[in-house]
Formats: structure tokens, C-alpha cells, sequence
């Protein structure tokens, strides 16, 4: 496994604008940031890409730095451009699950929030969200900034056969923005000719899960940590890959 990502900062904020993981069959099988770039131009792309997650946001941090609100601060400055990144949790989970089904391809990773920053919920940030979400349709000013935070959900693209909702499912009543925001990125994918996969639980079944954005995470720790890692797996088992109910 190698992870790839992209830092972009505005107003001493860094977000992620590109995060890939390469699926390769064995340690020897590594490539060059370079590499990635080539394998991303057009018309090799819908080849090297099998398919998209979406996750909350990136908690990320590139080889030799530790996870930071603002990078440069550390002494980096390899913004706007693909650079390694350290290995997380949630990228063993994704390699574990995708490797054997997708050798030395890549899974595109993106986030309903592309801040990177660590822990945000429960925290203000949400609530600066949330506020935000309500100004998208408007000329106001917006604390996050719009094309680096926010999906533009209508004009979308994604590479690969598959979309994988992996962006959790506790969202606070009180957030009604988000909420929205989070059903109207699933119903918008649900129109393309994606395979729509994800987790979900004995509260909804996959049309309601769906309809409401109701995603487990691949993720979890204690007793489910086993449980959501196997039924990742599962999902992507067999052809064509399927949704998963975790009893």
C-alpha cells in the first residue's frame, strides 16, 4: 500500500485536495509520486482508478511530518502537488479490504469536509459546517472556503466502477444542513452508473439507508472494530460487489 495525498492552504488552513491509495501487489510494485500523476491524466485514468470512498474528512499527514492544523508552521512546503503520506487506520482498513480484488490499482478517497484536521466532532467546527452549507446557493462569505471544503454536488465526477459511502451515520439532529448535504451527495451518485456500496445496520434497511445517508463507517473501534473491518471485505468479495447489513 501507498498512500498519496495533496495539501492546499488558504487563510492558514490546509485542506486536501486529491488523496489516493495505490493497491499494489507486493512491496516491490512501489511508484513515484510521478507515477500517480501519469496514471491520473485523462486517458489513462479511467483505467487506474476501480473506484471512489467517501469518508467525513482527511486527518492526514505527509512522510516526515506528524498530523498539524497548519503544515507550514512545521516546515512544510510541498503544497499543490501529490506527496506521501504516513499510513492511518482507516488505510489499513481500505487495503486490507480492496488489495486482492484491485492489485496495483488505485481507490480515490474523498471527503464530504476536505479540512484536515484531526477530531472534529464534537466541536465548533461543525457548527461552522453546518452554517456554511446554508450560504453554498448564496454570494455570502463563507468561514471554509467553498471549493475546498464543499463538494460541488451537482457537477461531480468520479472515476471507477464503484462508490463506496463510508462517512458515518451519527449526525446531530441540530445540523440540518448537513444532513441535507450528506442525502443529496448520495442521491446525486445514486443516478450515475456507479455500483453504490456501503454498511448498515438493523435501523434502516439499503433503500432507507440510502435515502437518509445513513453509512456506517469501515472503521470502528472495540467489539466492532473486527466486525465493520470483515464486512468491508465482504462487500467487495465477490463481482458485482454488494451492500452489507451488519446484524
Amino acid at each position: 500500500m501507498q498512500i498519496f495525498g495533496k495539501f492546499t492552504t488558504n487563510f492558514d488552513m490546509d485542506y486536501i485536495n486529491g488523496h489516493y491509495i495505490y493497491l499494489n501487489e507486493d512491496d516491490d510494485a512501489k511508484i513515484t509520486p510521478q507515477e500517480l500523476e501519469d496514471m491520473l491524466q485523462k486517458k489513462r485514468k479511467r483505467k487506474s482508478v476501480c473506484g471512489t470512498i467517501f469518508l467525513y474528512n482527511p486527518e492526514l499527514s505527509p512522510v516526515g511530518y506528524s498530523m498539524s492544523r497548519f503544515l507550514q508552521e512545521d516546515g512544510f512546503d510541498k503544497y499543490d502537488t501529490f506527496v506521501p503520506l504516513n499510513e492511518d487506520p482507516m488505510s489499513y482498513v481500505i487495503n486490507a479490504g480492496l488489495k486482492n480484488i484491485y492489485p496495483n490499482k488505485l481507490v480515490e478517497i474523498k471527503y464530504l469536509f476536505g479540512y484536515n484536521r484531526a477530531n472534529i466532532a464534537p466541536t465548533p467546527i461543525i457548527e461552522e459546517f453546518d452554517a456554511d452549507l446554508d450560504k453554498l446557493t448564496s454570494t455570502q462569505l463563507t468561514r471554509y472556503d467553498r471549493e475546498l471544503n464543499y463538494i460541488d454536488i451537482p457537477n461531480i465526477r468520479l472515476s471507477g466502477k464503484f462508490v463506496f459511502f463510508g462517512m458515518g451515520h451519527k449526525y446531530d439532529r441540530h445540523h440540518k444542513a448537513i444532513i441535507a448535504y450528506a442525502q443529496a451527495l448520495a442521491a446525486q451518485i445514486a443516478k450515475m452508473d456507479k455500483q453504490v456500496l456501503f454498511l448498515h445496520d438493523n435501523n434502516y434497511d439499503a433503500d432507507e439507508a440510502l435515502q437518509k445517508a445513513y453509512f456506517l463507517s469501515p472503521l470502528a473501534t472495540g467489539k466492532m472494530k473486527e466486525v465493520r473491518a470483515n464486512a468491508f471485505k465482504e462487500v467487495f468479495k465477490a463481482t458485482p460487489h454488494k451492500i452489507v447489513k451488519i446484524s
